[in-house]
């Protein structure tokens, strides 16, 4: 669509983009998809969103795709970052804000034309999630200031790594005030295109919308030609001419343009549109026609100075041509030094034209530039010069510049586009000169270099495919290269939980390398073997394996290998020995991998060294642990990795712990609920412990989102499920409890310490059954729920004494313990003994700072003291649990403990005044609670369980509040409480 032109025929689906644009001011992020044909107006549709972006004060950062295959990863995002930093339009005190934003994020940085520098060593591992992170945390910055626009045009011809961070992205922005807008062509997405699932996927999500832009109708064709005219006697208000236009464009506002442009010059419009476009290009100059081809050669942007060294013309014939190319609107300028094509159709039209020879010389002469660039570490220059040298059929310089390129893109943290370059690399082995010197390595190494981007990209099969092949492809003779492709495998078996198999490769690859001398490799090989056999029942070997493994790595200097044996050594004996070094031995692991450069052995460490403080509870010890870690987590990008997830959970679990729930709340923010992948879900699922304890009303929301999830991990079913169980008993639902109790324990094995929280929330809800039963005189169903009751118990007692292996348990963390004690307890309620002794212990095992479950026990202490007739310890205990549940918020609890200050009148409850007017005013507060028992259909034995009186006394009651009614029956009296409002209330 043109530039000087009212926008036509698409308000609606502007009005779209812009309320997209005001939720994202307003703190809810969002993604908007625009889709539809090549030339139907998307690139103008979001000129103009960009433009009213800019007069609302958003910041705006576009960034353009370009046809060069998977080669070039994060191409738009490095495209909007670059172009901003150097935008006219954008005033130079926010271009510099955002360069220091990006040198404080070298990892953003480095994909900078002049970012240059070198990722930490063995950062590649995590180079992806660390750009990741980047990002997210840069438009969190961005937008703490002032609204973000990030628009990626063309993503049908994105990169691998530009789809994951488009997804990322979806997924995880929430509060952010960040719309993302992609544009994407229709008509390219073919079935096997790779962008078509990752759409199909992103628009499940809530916050992803998209915007199919059709075809003008004639009224809009007509309209759009009369704006393009601008006179009013002109050909544009011809009815005739619109007529045919909008026949032969069929309403494409792109080919309308160009037909009535031919029009104007009093050309036939021709039938075939393609020659419409090479009409334009012929009525250029040879000089301007030539420089057209050098752009469309040169891809999706051109400067001057490169078009003429390739066109071969001077300066001065050079700039002629550009003007006259600008003023046909064939190229338009982008940026201070560049020209992009106004059409990518044009592009595509003036390659077609190209003859064979012709192209081919032109990709030479820009691989000769670009040679030059790749030779002086020009980022980006070697993924080019592999696209060009292999479209001039320059097999060598694109074997060379493909290894480079897939260097480059590990250290980018692009491992698909990595595994794209080594792969084409590995198809020209065969095809060049003495392959090993160009690429520095043999062709086993470049393989290797392969399967270790796969598993990076989370291919892990196809890395595991291509390693069995090399096993049987590695000179034998070559114990040490043997043993390394074995290691590989052994390490990717284990992580598709292959273990069997992956223990059988080990081994077979330690066989291979000899204990003496000692070497990195052995001692890598060694950590592998260990970290696999902690998934295994039989464990006996671990200490032996590990030991060795760390003096082989002492031996041998590789720390990083030692930290991940002392990592899986301390695992190991956590679970058997009562050892108080443990925490210890993490923090030198966690330096250990720090010096060495492998983050991801770090943060694994990291992770333990919080949890073994708090499950020892030493609370302020994990807190500051858990601060530094994330800190560290964050300031390298890996707030999404693996261990980066788990670390700030743990952090949001230890504010939880001790009660300082405005700072958990705010931890839990960034816990969306709108989840669709595992990691999401197990982060979301965190969030339930603060939302059920405080009653929110996003818990059924979260469940929701939760619930396709909970059985593909077993962490997130035991989160979720256990505390949705806890939710269901506060609302007096113990079906609905035990049954997310049963799916909680599905996934989980019989002597996994997990089991002993999920036993308590069971043994609550048998417990709570056996009452009402008993109340009730049902014998049998309170028989019923004692015996169920049993069965979690034991389950509970089995879990705190043996280990998943069979072996004795020595240690058990206090709180395991603390929920051990919970489970007696609610074992003696249920069996009719309410043991106050029982629920003393269990105040005492969370005494070691764990605020809500103290207050929790409390509540059920004072009810116990109650049944017992200790009234004044009960209110004392009782007063102390609504402090603290006060302070929480914990509104569950609170309702629990207002029921039975009531019924047990406990403090003030009993003497708060009651509403005297209506037909109840004579009634004294104990007739209102018994009317209320009434009117829920109890009988006089559960009316006096409940209100801790015997059933003679509610009898009176009764008969009281029938008398001062006048009504005959506990009917009519249950008919005036619900009449009256008072059923379900206090």
């Amino acid at each position: 669509m043109g530039d000087q032109h009212d926008l036509i025929g698409r308000r609606t689906e502007l009005g779209e983009l812009t309320g997209a644009l005001d939720r994202a001011a307003a703190g809810q992020a969002g993604v908007v998809l625009i889709t539809g044909d090549a030339g139907v107006g998307k690139s103008r549709l979001v000129a103009e969103l960009a433009a009213t972006a800019r007069d609302r004060g958003a910041a705006v950062l576009i960034g353009l795709c370009a046809e060069l295959g998977e080669g070039m990863p994060y191409l738009p995002l490095t495209d909007a970052l670059w172009t901003a930093t150097r935008d006219p339009l954008v005033s130079p005190a926010e271009r510099q804000a955002l360069r220091d934003a990006l040198d404080s994020r070298p990892v953003l940085a480095r994909l900078l034309p002049d970012g240059g520098g070198q990722p930490a060593g063995g950062a590649a591992d995590v180079a992806q999630q660390q750009l990741f992170g980047a990002t997210l945390g840069l438009l969190g910055e961005l937008s703490a200031d002032r609204p973000v626009l990030l628009v990626l045009e063309d993503l049908h011809w994105a990169d691998a790594s530009t789809r994951h961070l488009l997804t990322f992205l979806s997924r995880v922005l929430q509060r952010e005030r960040v719309c993302l807008v992609g544009t994407y062509r229709s008509d390219d997405l073919h079935r096997r295109h790779p962008l078509r699932p990752v759409v199909a996927e992103l628009l499940r999500l809530p916050n992803v919308s998209g915007i199919e832009l059709r075809p003008f109708g004639p009224e809009e064709t007509a309209d759009y030609l009369a704006a393009l005219d601008g006179s009013p006697g002109g050909p544009g208000r011809s009815a005739e001419i619109a007529r045919r236009v909008y026949d032969r464009s069929e309403g494409n506002p792109f080919y309308a343009a160009e037909l009535f442009a031919a029009a104007q010059t009093g050309d036939d419009l021709p039938a075939v549109l393609a020659d419409l476009l090479l009409s334009r290009l012929e009525r250029l100059s040879e000089e301007a026609q030539q420089v057209v081809r050098v752009a469309a050669v040169a891809g999706r942007r051109v400067d001057d100075e490169r078009v003429r060294q390739v066109s071969g013309l001077d300066e001065a014939a050079v700039g002629r041509a550009l003007r006259e190319i600008v003023s046909h609107r064939l190229l338009v300028p982008d940026g201070p030094d560049g020209y992009v094509f106004r059409h990518a159709l044009l592009r595509e039209a003036a390659l077609t034209d190209l003859l064979p020879g012709e192209a081919t010389r032109l990709h030479a002469a820009f691989a000769a530039l670009l040679a030059r660039d790749a030779s002086a570490g020009v980022r980006g220059a070697a993924a080019e010069l592999a696209h060009h040298s292999l479209q001039a059929h320059d097999l060598p310089g694109a074997f060379a510049a493909s290894v480079r390129a897939g260097q480059e893109a590990e250290e980018m943290g692009a491992p698909v586009e990595a595994h794209e370059h080594y792969d084409q690399a590995l198809s020209l082995w065969e095809a060049v000169p003495d392959p090993e010197a160009a690429a520095g390595m043999d062709r086993i190494q470049l393989s290797l270099s392969a399967v270790r981007a796969s598993g990076r990209a989370g291919d892990v099969r196809r890395a595991v495919t291509r390693l069995r092949r090399l096993v049987d492809l590695v000179d034998p003779a070559d114990v040490r290269m043997a043993a390394l492709v074995r290691e590989n495998l052994a390490y990717y078996l284990g992580d598709l939980d292959e273990d069997d198999e992956s223990l059988a490769v080990a081994r077979a690859a330690l066989d291979l390398l000899p204990a003496d001398p000692p070497t990195p490799e052995r001692a890598s090989l060694l950590a592998t073997y260990v970290r696999t056999m902690l998934f295994k029942e039989q464990r006996s070997e671990i200490p032996e394996v590990a030991q060795e493994a760390i003096d082989v790595a002492r031996a041998s200097g590789a720390a990083d290998a030692e930290a991940s044996a002392l990592t899986s050594l301390g695992l190991y004996r956590e679970s058997r020995e009562a050892a108080s070094d443990l925490a210890e031995l993490f923090v030198r692991a966690r330096d250990l991998a720090i010096g060495a450069g492998n983050l991801q052995v770090a943060l694994r460490a990291a992770f333990h060294i919080a949890r073994t403080k708090f499950d020892r509870g030493d609370l302020a010890g994990a807190a500051e642990v858990a601060d530094e870690s994330v800190r560290f987590t964050l300031g390298k990008g890996l707030g999404w990795s693996r261990y980066g997830t788990t670390l700030r959970c743990m952090q949001f679990l230890i504010y939880y712990t001790t009660g300082e729930w405005d700072e958990a709340e705010r931890l839990a923010a960034g816990f969306g609920i709108r989840v669709g992948r595992s990691i999401e879900a197990e982060v979301s699922s965190y969030a339930l412990f603060l939302e059920v304890a405080r009653g929110s009303d996003t818990v059924e929301e979260r469940l929701r989102w939760l619930e396709p999830l909970w059985d593909d991990d077993w962490l997130i079913s035991y989160i979720a499920r256990s505390l949705a169980a806890e939710h269901a008993l506060w609302h007096g639902d113990t079906g609905t409890a035990l049954d997310h109790v049963a799916g909680a324990l599905v996934h989980m094995d019989p002597h996994d310490t997990p089991n002993i929280r999920v036993a308590a929330t069971a043994v609550w809800a048998h417990a709570d059954r056996a009452v009402r039963a008993r109340a009730a005189g049902d014998h049998a169903a309170e028989r019923a729920a004692m015996e169920r009751a049993d069965e979690f118990v034991e389950l509970a007692r089995g879990s705190a004494t043996l280990t998943p292996d069979g072996q004795t348990r020595a240690w058990l963390g206090v709180e395991g313990h603390a929920w051990l004690a919970r489970v007696e307890a609610e074992r003696a309620r249920a069996y009719g003994d309410n043991d106050p002794a029982l629920w003393r212990a269990v105040v005492k095992a969370f005494d070691y700072g764990f605020v809500y479950e103290m207050a929790r026990s409390r509540w059920r202490l004072a009810e116990a003291l109650v049944e017992r007739g200790e009234r004044a310890e009960a209110a004392s205990e009782w007063e102390r649990a609504v402090r603290d549940a006060e302070r929480l918020g914990a509104a569950p609890l609170l309702r629990a403990l207002g029921d039975l200050g009531a019924r047990a009148r406990l403090g003030s409850a009993g003497a708060v005044p009651a509403d005297r007017s209506g037909p109840f005013d004579a009634l004294t507060v104990r007739e209102r609670e018994v009317l209320r028992l009434v009117a829920e259909g109890r009988n006089n034995r559960e009316i006096a369980a409940a209100l801790f009186i015997s059933p003679k006394t509610a009898s009176v009651h009764v008969s009281n509040i029938l008398a001062k009614l006048g009504v005959a029956s506990r009917t009519q009296a249950a008919a005036v409480a619900h009449r009256e409002g008072l059923a379900g209330g206090a």
